[in-house]
């Protein structure tokens, strides 16, 4: 079956989300396969906001490993607490990061890459993965950009 979004550019970012977030959950309906519920996930917040990357990375035999993912190639492999992904899943916790250059044992799949928001995947109250987002931009991403990510994410585990 074909699905086709409605993207709604100019408005608040907010608004963008507001609008894409119905839609990700007609997606998701009736749907009970994780990685087809990522991969559709990350094309629709790609084709949405046009970010650099936005992609899943999953925990396995304690190691994040690449998932469903939109934009250029990545790193396929990241130990728990080594770059942001790490981090997040390590801290258990949303990273808002403006400049990828400042934070410390930042990982360069992409040296585009210039700000990034990472989110953890919390099911049963263990991180079971990541969802990363890059931007080109510095200073990208903020509190209204995690806030609704959590929305859609708390949408995917469900």
């Amino acid at each position: 079956m074909a699905e086709d979004l409605i993207i709604t550019r100019n408005t608040s970012k907010e608004n963008q989300y507001k609008s894409l977030i119905p839609q990700i959950e007609g997606l998701l309906y009736g749907e009970t396969d994780f990685v087809a519920n990522m991969a559709n996930v990350s094309a629709a917040l790609k084709e949405q906001f046009n970010w650099f990357w936005v992609g899943f990375y999953l925990v396995k035999n304690d190691e994040l490993v690449l998932g469903p993912f939109q934009g250029p190639v990545a790193c396929t492999r990241i130990k728990k607490g080594k770059g942001v992904c790490g981090a997040s899943w390590a801290q258990s916790q949303t990273l808002i990061v403006p400049d990828v250059d400042e934070f410390p044992g930042h990982i360069a799949c992409a040296s585009a890459s210039k700000s990034e928001i990472v989110l953890p995947l919390i099911k049963n109250g263990e991180v079971i993965g990541v969802l990363d987002v890059d931007s080109e931009f510095l200073s990208h991403f903020d509190t209204t950009d995690q806030i609704y990510l959590e929305q859609i994410i708390s949408v995917l585990l469900n």
